[in-house]
């Protein structure tokens, strides 16, 4: 059958006159059958309206069963009885009958929440008033699933079944492929809505990031964030204490430099680090030291982390690039570590303080420290010391502090640093392993 065939045979037109021309129009025959099942087939591969498609199947049951009435009730992707397009498939002869079903049907409401119990009291409702009729009952099933259900109404309680007709099975099994394709349809797009919004919240959260690093007088800094999906909830943040100053004014200035790191990935982080970011930003105007602010943080974070059973971790610190002294104090996070350049030795810089969100009354204590030409400090989140190669080997905190001694005696910029430790981990882990949670580090370089 050509394409033109097909074509006609799907279309309305031929439809409308299998139903204006019965007497003229024969599918008794192989022939017919076989032209009929083609069509069928190709109308399986490009279909996209479900309305139209039931309203064929139906057209098809009654030229080849037209001593039957059949009731197709499909069940839609949501697992729904799908009132809107069920259908009856009746000869002319039983017109009558076929309104007294959709008036028995019309007074039948299935609840939203469809369970099969309920297919069951309809049976045994729709028997006991059509009693005239033996009514067979044919569940429409596609990859194990429930599709369906077809009824077939016949006259007399001895009237031969039709379940075991092969045409029957055939149209049956089209029926069943038709609504599980259709579902699937209808899902692909649900998830590639969800995709987007997805894509659109990912594009957000990373314009909440900074893009760029900001200009602190004697610094050399250079951040990057890989998150494990597309959204994440890793976080960092250049903050100036000073607002209303011009940007000379504020490159000498006391910088906010903080980095944290919420439990898990995925949308639920990425959404509880974008309500940490404002008020975090919100806290740091208020110019208090790092003790302070991680206090204050708790205690207005506490009620929404404790809502969504998870917690944060945090390092804060503020430095002053007149006297080179760094404030920090930490929420269980990851110690940065610090390159001392005149001991050729690595510190971390670490604090007394619970993460965020578990405790209401949690205390931090403040620490200090004088950086000094060419110290390097290292700000990074869990995902980094924890991405794992094929082996199932850690990446660690001893092999990160090794790498960075090495570079550190060497003449790199920031952002070379910072290039040559992913690339590190990169070659650790393995090609196209992506990491399992979200990596984020800040380097932070005196000149």
């Amino acid at each position: 059958m050509t394409n033109n065939q097909k074509g006609k045979l799907l279309s309305n037109k031929f439809i409308q006159n299998f139903v204006d021309n019965e007497s003229k129009v024969s599918l008794t025959t192989n022939y017919k059958f076989a032209e009929i099942a083609s069509s069928l087939a190709y109308y399986l591969k490009s279909f996209s309206n479900i309305d139209k498609f039931l309203d064929y199947i139906c057209l098809i049951f009654k030229h080849i069963f037209n001593e039957k009435i059949i009731l197709i009730i499909p069940i839609n992707y949501d697992g729904e009885i799908w009132q809107e397009n069920i259908k009856i498939s009746a000869h002319n002869d039983f017109l009558k009958i076929k309104e007294e079903i959709n008036t028995f049907f019309n007074k039948f409401n299935f609840s939203k929440n469809f369970k099969i119990k309920e297919i069951l009291l309809f049976e045994n409702s729709l028997k006991s008033n059509f009693k005239e009729f033996t009514i067979e009952t044919e569940k429409i099933s596609s990859r194990g699933k429930c599709r369906g259900f077809i009824y077939i109404f016949s006259r007399g309680k001895f009237s031969q079944s039709i379940s075991k007709n092969s045409n029957f099975n055939f149209i049956q099994n089209c029926l069943a492929v038709g609504l599980e394709n259709y579902c699937l349809i209808k899902t692909k797009k649900k998830h590639e809505n969800v995709d987007r919004e997805i894509s659109t919240g990912a594009e957000i959260q990373s314009q909440l990031l900074p893009d760029y690093c900001p200009i602190i007088h004697g610094v050399d800094l250079a951040a990057h964030c890989r998150p494990a999906l597309q959204l994440g909830g890793d976080y960092y943040d250049f903050m100036s204490l000073k607002t209303n100053i011009s940007q000379k004014r504020k490159e000498k200035s006391r910088w906010a430099l903080v980095i944290g790191d919420v439990m898990g990935k995925g949308i639920p982080a990425g959404l509880l680090m974008t309500m940490l970011r404002g008020m975090l930003r919100a806290e740091v105007l208020t110019g208090l030291p790092p003790d302070r602010i991680l206090h204050d943080l708790n205690q207005l974070a506490i009620n929404d982390l404790n809502q969504s059973h998870r917690f944060v971790t945090l390092f804060y610190s503020d430095y002053d690039p007149r006297t080179r002294k760094l404030r920090f104090a930490n929420a269980a996070h990851n110690p940065p570590l610090l390159w001392r350049s005149s001991e050729q030795k690595i510190i971390k810089l670490d604090a007394e303080g619970f993460v965020l969100g578990l405790q209401k009354d949690a205390e931090y204590s403040c620490c200090e420290v004088k950086l000094n030409e060419n110290d390097l400090v290292l700000y990074y989140t869990d995902g980094v010391i924890d991405a794992s190669n094929s082996l199932g080997e850690r990446f660690d905190e001893e092999r990160l502090m090794k790498t960075v001694t090495k570079l550190c005696k060497q003449s790199y910029t920031s952002q070379e640093i910072l290039n040559k430790i992913f690339k590190k981990l990169d070659d650790f882990t393995g090609q196209n392993r992506h990491l399992e949670d979200d990596a984020s580090m800040v380097i932070f370089q005196l000149k």
